[in-house]
């Protein structure tokens, strides 16, 4: 496992030094990790053996997973592996829900992101669609189907290559404000003055998406009540009432809720075995896919016809956002 094909962009003399540098110590990086690859793992296996499997990070919410797993429950196909991943744990709740629905369940003894994800990947020799979710992503009716129906679409009709295929996702640096875009609600958001009003990373300008509680809340419908809803955003935006609508998000993208294939997975080396974002990898396999994308001609593609709801980002936020959603607990269940 490791780094087997990270890709640098090769721009000149310098650059080309430096991406072999960047390689050397890729290399010392790779034995250095070699001992969380080997670090025990248990899984309990109840994949049909489909070229489908969709991955969940989970473990440290558990007052989301209710809404959570009863939404996904509901929608995946029968044609999806499910596997439930903790990293750095073993979680006997999480194993029951795993159980109750005939799903697999991957736990690790090492706590690193990438490490999980790539286990469990490794653990459906026969996926070719990759699925990716988070433990605080509330999808909606026709998720799956819409995701795969785009990459294929794109793949075959565009102009574009996608590197993988995400929803429309209502608390994210760029899905915000398309989606304020969308149900005009741009200028009562601008005067609020809570943000920069600027797609971007949430890293480099516009920090506020990834930090303040109140862009939540407002994305959640706090004071307008049209975003309260995800499943009526969902049907609002169909297919059947738009027309297939996509687009291209021109900056690193946060990969909560994505579709990507087992083929770029090998292509950009598996998820990368450092620790940049810290002891446990958090935003190395965001960095890393996000990477891939751009240095090696591909896309990152946004579906909009489907609605997500993303709870929030780390922090104060999220902490704020788990007391909202205890509070409003209407707005996230399953509908009926």
């Amino acid at each position: 496992m490791g780094l087997k094909n990270k890709l640098y962009p090769i721009l000149d003399s310098n650059s080309f030094g430096r991406a072999i540098l960047q390689t050397n110590r890729n290399l010392r990086e790779q034995k250095r990790t070699a001992a969380i690859v080997s670090g025990t793992h248990n899984f309990i296996d109840r994949s049909k053996g489909g070229d489908k499997l969709c991955i969940i990070l989970a473990g440290y919410k558990p007052t989301l997973w209710e809404d959570v797993f009863n939404r996904i429950a509901a929608y995946i196909p029968s044609d999806v592996d499910m596997c439930i991943m903790t990293s750095g744990l073993e979680n006997d709740d999480l194993k029951a829900i795993a159980a109750e629905h005939d799903w697999s369940y991957l736990s690790t003894s090492v706590n690193h992101l990438s490490v999980v994800q790539n286990i469990a990947i490794e653990c459906h020799p026969h996926a070719k669609w990759i699925y990716k979710l988070d433990e605080d992503m509330f999808i909606t009716k026709g998720f799956f189907e819409a995701m795969l129906d785009t990459f294929v679409k794109l793949e075959e009709e565009s102009l574009y290559k996608p590197a993988f295929v995400s929803p429309l996702i209502n608390v994210s640096c760029y899905g915000h404000l398309r989606l304020l875009e969308k149900v005009g609600l741009l200028d009562d958001f601008r005067a609020t003055g809570l943000t920069d009003m600027k797609f971007s990373d949430g890293l480099h300008h516009n920090r506020q998406v990834i930090s303040e509680p109140r862009v939540a809340r407002y994305m959640w419908g706090e004071t307008q009540p049209v975003l309260r809803d995800i499943d009526a955003l969902t049907e609002q935006f169909s297919v059947e009432n738009e027309g297939f609508r996509y687009s291209i998000c021109p900056v690193r993208y946060s990969i909560g809720a994505i579709l990507f294939t087992r083929d770029a997975w090998d292509e950009f080396g598996h998820f990368p075995l450092t620790f940049v974002g810290g002891a446990y990898g958090l935003g190395d396999d965001e960095e890393h896919i996000c990477n891939y994308a751009c240095f090696t001609g591909r896309v990152m593609v946004v579906n909009e016809n489907i609605v997500v709801g993303h709870l929030g980002y780390g922090g104060e936020q999220t902490k704020t956002m788990v007391e909202y959603h205890a509070e409003h607990r209407d707005q996230f269940r399953l509908k009926a």
